[in-house]
C-alpha cells in the first residue's frame, strides 16, 4: 500500500509539472501563432483565428527599401559591428582574469556583475548628454560603442567562465614552442572553447537586436534608425494598428535571429573536446 501511494504521488507530481509546461508552452505558442496566422491574413486584428483567406499582401505592403530593407540593413550594421567589437574585447578582458590571479579580480569581477544589474535606463541622461558633448549623437559608430559598452559586462563574465574549461596546460606547451600570449589566445584557447564564444556571440547579437530604447534615444536621423525602432511606425494614431503588417513584419524582422541560430546551433552541440587534446 506504501508502495503504490508513493507511485500516486509521484505520478501527480509529474502530471502536475506536464500541466505547468503546457500551460507555458501555449502562453509561447499562442503569440507565434498570432503571427503566422496574421501574416497571412487580409483582415487580421488582434485575435488567433484561422484567415477567412490567404493572401501575401501583407509581404507586399512592407517590402520595400523604406520600411523593411534599409532598416534591417541598419539594424545588421549595428548589431554586427557591436557584437564584434564586444566580443573582441571581452575576450581580451576575460584572458587575464582566468589566467592570472590576483587580489583585483574578485572586485573587478564582482563590479562586473554589479554593472550587468544596472538598467539602461537610468544611465541614458547622462550618456545623451556625453554624446552631444564629443559628437557622437546620431552617428552609427557612437551607437555601436554605446551596444558594446552595455553588453561587455555580462560578455566578459561569461567568456571568463568559458575560459577557465580550457587547460592551462595545452597554452604551456605553445609556449615551450615559442608562442606570445596573444598567439596562445588566438590559436589555442578561443579555438578550444568555440561553443562558449559562440554563445556570447548569439546572446551579445540578441539583446542587441531587440533593444529599442538605445537607438531610439541616440539615433535622430529616420535614414539611420534600424527595424526595432522602425516597427514602431505600424501602430498608428488613435489606435488604429496594421495588424496584418506587423506580423509581417515581425517575421521578416525575426529571420536574422533564427538564421544565426540555426549556423551556431551544430557548433553549440559539438561540446568543447578538450579531453583529448589534454590526453594528447
Amino acid at each position: 500500500m506504501a508502495g503504490a501511494s508513493l507511485a500516486d504521488r509521484r505520478r501527480n507530481r509529474r502530471l502536475a509539472a506536464d500541466a505547468g509546461l503546457l500551460v507555458v508552452a501555449a502562453a509561447f505558442v499562442l503569440p507565434l501563432a498570432w503571427v503566422a496566422l496574421s501574416a497571412l491574413d487580409p483582415h487580421a486584428d488582434l485575435r488567433v483565428k484561422v484567415p477567412d483567406g490567404l493572401t501575401l499582401g501583407n509581404f507586399d505592403a512592407i517590402l520595400t527599401s523604406e520600411i523593411t530593407f534599409t532598416p534591417l540593413l541598419n539594424s545588421l550594421v549595428l548589431c554586427g559591428g557591436a557584437t564584434l567589437l564586444t566580443v573582441v574585447c571581452a575576450a581580451l578582458a576575460a584572458y587575464p582574469l582566468s589566467r592570472f590571479r590576483s587580489r583585483l579580480n574578485r572586485p573587478f569581477l564582482l563590479s562586473i556583475l554589479f554593472a550587468t544589474s544596472l538598467p539602461i535606463t537610468a544611465i541614458m541622461v547622462p550618456v545623451y548628454a556625453l554624446f552631444v558633448q564629443v559628437d557622437l549623437i546620431d552617428t552609427l559608430q557612437g551607437t555601436i560603442l554605446f551596444f558594446a559598452a552595455s553588453q561587455l559586462p555580462f560578455a566578459i563574465w561569461l567568456m571568463k567562465n568559458f575560459m577557465d574549461g580550457v587547460p592551462k596546460e595545452l597554452e604551456e606547451a605553445a609556449w615551450t614552442d615559442g608562442a606570445g600570449t596573444l598567439q596562445s589566445l588566438i590559436r589555442i584557447v578561443l579555438p578550444l572553447m568555440g561553443p562558449g564564444v559562440a554563445v556570447v556571440t548569439v546572446f551579445s547579437f540578441v539583446m542587441m537586436w531587440g533593444n529599442f530604447f538605445v537607438p531610439f534615444m541616440l539615433l535622430l536621423t529616420p535614414d539611420q534608425m534600424p527595424a526595432s525602432v522602425s516597427i514602431n511606425e505600424f501602430f498608428g494614431n488613435r489606435g488604429m494598428v496594421a495588424y496584418g503588417q506587423l506580423a509581417a513584419f515581425s517575421i521578416v524582422y525575426s529571420t536574422p535571429v533564427i538564421l544565426l541560430y540555426v549556423l551556431v546551433a551544430r557548433r553549440l552541440g559539438g561540446g568543447f573536446a578538450l579531453g583529448g587534446a589534454v590526453k594528447g
